[in-house]
């Protein structure tokens, strides 16, 4: 077999490429289906077009956004036949049956782990009127507890974080807990594994979990076995079934890394060449980290631990008390959160529009997708309009063309409030910040686009008076030195047929 033919052979053995055929059949034998029972097909239009109706009733009465409404609502009325299976396959917003029944014990244990958590969690009167408003919404709603005496330390790249994850990693003493969206095989990974198999060999307690659609074209389907091999436990979130299904919708988009209770990573970065940029398919990555020591700490191994119990079906669950000693040089204040579809609280968005509406000197942003409901928008451009400095990076080389047209669309409205927007030059942005007045700052994983807000496993860390903060804005601003500002001119400039795309892909956005 000749090497043209072996890749070949590799391209068509993807997974990915098993699921896309999978699927495919599945519309050829609905248009089969179809085909066979033409004689009738009045009658099945008919019903197709009433289940259509009720669809759209349905989401019309959902609490979902009205931009996620309209989304749907305007396909399946010009496909009436078709789209209201297509909505009830692949267009709810709540979490499938299937999905919610495997994560049971992560939603039912956590009231209780939770509670744990808060009875060790440092009072809200401690801080000023506008931060405790923000920490009782995440301790009363979200159940995730206030930490004094936990030193935050904020990482502009990947490569600074790599380099200090293994460090403490290799001086790991009792458990080592891995939650990554996206590991792939190469240097980054293969650095860590090494350390990994190395740890577990000396009684460890290492495990490692990973979401499958995020992993699809980086890793096989039987690495958790090679993994085991190694003596590490795995998990894999939300294996993908080759069948239409709404729970495609839900992953689990947190980076967690946690050693010994002790020493929390989140951010950004995922685990893959390109998040320290050994590959560059979109130049320059820019990417963050943040590490927590001290008692905040538990807060991530908690999150890490719930969900563990839900995907393993883990029946004997490991936990941890937080530590009680404080880090000595740590100032102000941390609040590790998490975010779901498990239940009806937007906890990402809430914490973003808490501190868009308590800046009042500046507020910076960075995401690397920009697409926003109405809500957000109206709080970001009323910050401006009241005279705060708000400032808003995105990339200048995209992921994808498409979201990057969507996030542009978005400029205009923005810019005609004061908002100022710059496009990073040496490639794409990746880190997902929010800073505000010196005080507040959040670091986590949590996009500003529909998916990240409403559907998936988020988690991030919102901070007070932390020394973290300083490190945020000297890299924003660092940052800002190397993009280009956006201005009404430069959009003007664009073509027709552009804008026109981008405005029909705006209507869709919610579904990106």
């Amino acid at each position: 077999m000749g090497a043209g033919t072996r890749r070949v052979v590799k391209q068509l053995s993807r997974r990915s490429v098993f699921l896309i055929v999978a699927l495919l059949v599945q519309v050829c034998v609905l248009a089969v289906a179809i085909r066979i029972f033409a004689d009738n097909f009045y009658i099945f239009s008919i019903l197709s077009i009433a289940a259509s109706a009720a669809a759209v009733g349905w989401i019309l009465n959902d609490s979902s956004k009205p931009a996620y409404k309209l989304a749907w609502i305007i396909p399946i009325l010009i496909v009436p036949v078709f789209g209201g299976l297509f909505y009830l396959f692949l267009g709810r917003v709540r979490i499938g049956k299937r999905l919610r029944k495997d994560l049971q014990e992560f939603s039912s244990h956590g009231s209780a782990h939770r509670s744990e958590d808060l009875a060790l969690g440092q009072s809200q009167t401690d801080l000023p009127p506008l931060a405790a408003r923000q920490s009782h919404y995440l301790a009363a709603f979200v159940g995730s507890p206030l930490y004094a005496g936990t030193k935050a330390t904020y990482f502009a790249s990947g490569e600074a974080a790599l380099e200090e994850m293994l460090k403490r990693l290799k001086a790991a003493r009792q458990a080592i807990f891995l939650e990554f969206f996206i590991i792939e095989e190469g240097s980054m990974w293969g650095r860590i594994l090494e350390v990994l198999e190395e740890k577990a060999s000396q009684g460890v307690d290492v495990r490692v979990m990973y979401d499958d659609f995020g992993c699809i074209e980086r890793l096989d389907k039987g690495y958790p076995a090679l993994l085991k091999a190694k003596g590490i436990d795995c998990a894999v979130f939300n294996p993908l079934v080759p069948i239409f299904s709404s729970d495609m919708n839900h992953r689990d988009h947190r980076k967690i890394l946690v050693i010994d209770n002790a020493v929390g990573f989140t951010g950004g970065i995922n685990l893959a060449d390109e998040y320290i940029n050994l590959k560059s398919p979109f130049g320059h990555w820019k990417d963050n980290a943040l590490m927590l020591e001290g008692p905040g700490v538990a807060s991530l191994t908690s999150m890490f631990l719930r969900l563990w119990q839900g995907v393993k079906k883990d029946q004997d669950p490991r936990t941890f008390a937080p530590s009680a000693l404080p880090f000595p040089e740590a100032r102000g204040f941390v609040q590790p959160f998490e975010d779901s579809p498990l239940d009806n609280e937007a906890v990402g968005e809430h914490v973003y529009l808490n501190i868009i509406g308590c800046a009042q000197k500046y507020l910076f942003i960075t995401t690397p997708y920009l697409i926003l409901d109405n809500g957000m928008t109206t709080a970001i451009c009323l910050a401006a309009k009241g005279g705060v400095d708000v400032r808003i990076i995105t990339p200048r080389i995209p992921d994808k063309w498409y979201v990057h047209l969507v996030s542009r669309s978005n400029y205009p409205e923005l810019l005609r409030a004061g908002v100022r927007i710059f496009e990073y030059t040496p490639g794409f942005i990746h880190g997902k910040t929010l800073i505000a007045d010196d005080a507040h700052g959040v670091v986590g994983t949590i996009n500003l686009d529909f998916r990240s807000l409403y559907l998936h496993f988020e988690c991030g860390v919102w901070m007070y008076g932390s020394d973290a903060i300083s490190s945020m804005k000297e890299d924003f601003l660092n940052t800002q030195a190397r993009c280009v500002e956006i201005k009404q001119i430069d959009l003007d400039r664009e073509g027709g047929g552009k804008k026109a795309l981008a405005s029909v892909l705006r209507l869709f956005s919610p579904l990106m």
